[in-house]
């Protein structure tokens, strides 16, 4: 073309193509940017080798739904079954676990789109999905009646089964937990919406650097010693696991804003509503929300402490679930052990 041709051009005509070409460049310079970022799953059996233990167990609870699962403590002894917050697993109830054991069946598991159960057929992530799912195990493992904790969604999902299956629950444990409707014209949480998006939903199931991890469990907690490498690693490791998190991005794209919460007042199952009042998260407030609705609940709130009080202080935070263990099993509530970890 000659430069004669070039000048005939129109000014709009030439800006157009100027501006065409910037977009081209910024968009290849994006790729190259988010490939340098990209994150591969972690290899699921090194995975699976590095967070199972002796009590570990992988149960088919349908085709293609597998759920790891930790049964520890004595066969015949009275049931306590924990479920973890959202981005969380199994883990997170160790320090409780390591100080009940002896005394108590504890059950703990890693929900769908978590820890070391991966992902499953339906890609249902519901709430719903996740109480039929603590029921399965329930069936599974033969027990008749427990006492139910959950933190975080966790504790969301503990409540709703307790509407659900009140027949099968000794007490109630609800720690920092979900479940109270925001308030009118709120908009779901920035990475709810995100995963509607369909190029964001592709970024953040490949880009998931270790260093928002840390950031995000820095911002989770008030005792921030327990934040350590090995922590970390777990949750980014986990969060990495073999389809985790797409399935955490089915998971945010089924968001539903929860319900009133009025079928709690019929619940009369001895609970326990346990806070930190730190928790940037889940606001304390929100623990005087449950206690107006549960006919037969008591709260400790714990200072100093944030949104997962069983790692912060496992010692101070174990306590009323001790008490009230003492009561609906009719078993002396001992001190935990003096082994008690560090913030307990």
């Amino acid at each position: 073309m000659s430069p004669a041709t070039k000048a005939r051009r129109p000014l709009g005509v030439r800006l157009l193509i100027w501006l065409g070409l910037g977009i081209l460049v910024i968009v290849v310079l994006l790729a190259l940017v988010l490939l340098a970022l990209r994150e591969p799953d972690t290899d699921g059996v090194a995975m699976r080798a590095k967070y199972t233990n002796a009590a570990s167990q992988f149960i088919e609870l349908s085709p293609g739904t597998r759920v790891h699962v930790r049964d520890e403590g004595p066969r015949d002894g009275p049931v306590v079954m924990l479920l973890h917050g959202s981005n969380a697993s199994l883990h997170t109830w160790e320090p409780w676990v390591a100080r009940l054991v002896d005394r108590y069946r504890v059950v703990t598991l890693d929900f769908p789109a978590h820890g070391l159960s991966g992902a499953v057929p339906n890609r249902d992530y519901s709430t719903d999905s996740y109480v039929a799912i603590v029921e399965a195990v329930r069936l599974k493992l033969k027990i008749d009646r427990m006492v139910l904790g959950g933190n975080s969604m966790g504790g969301g999902v503990a409540w709703r089964y307790a509407v659900a299956h009140p027949e099968r629950l000794a007490g109630l444990v609800l720690v920092d937990a979900s479940g109270k409707p925001m308030p009118a014209g709120s908009k779901p949480p920035l990475g709810f919406y995100l995963a509607r998006i369909p190029m964001a939903r592709d970024i953040l199931a490949s880009v998931t650097p270790r260093w928002i991890i840390e950031r995000s469990l820095i911002q989770s907690v008030s005792v921030t010693g327990i934040v350590d490498d090995a922590m970390i690693d777990r949750y980014w490791e986990l969060l990495l696991y073999p389809e985790n998190r797409q399935a955490t991005l089915d998971r945010f794209s089924q968001y539903n804003p929860p319900g009133d919460g009025e079928a709690l007042r019929k619940l009369d199952v001895p609970t326990v509503i346990l806070w930190g009042r730190e928790d940037r998260l889940i606001p304390v407030t929100v623990a005087d929300w449950f206690a107006e609705r549960l006919p037969n609940a008591r709260v400790t709130v714990l200072d100093g402490v944030g949104h997962i009080p069983m790692e912060e202080a496992p010692d101070r935070s174990l306590v009323p679930l001790l008490r009230l263990l003492s009561e609906v099993y009719a078993t002396p509530a001992s001190p935990a052990p003096a082994a008690a970890a560090a913030g307990g």
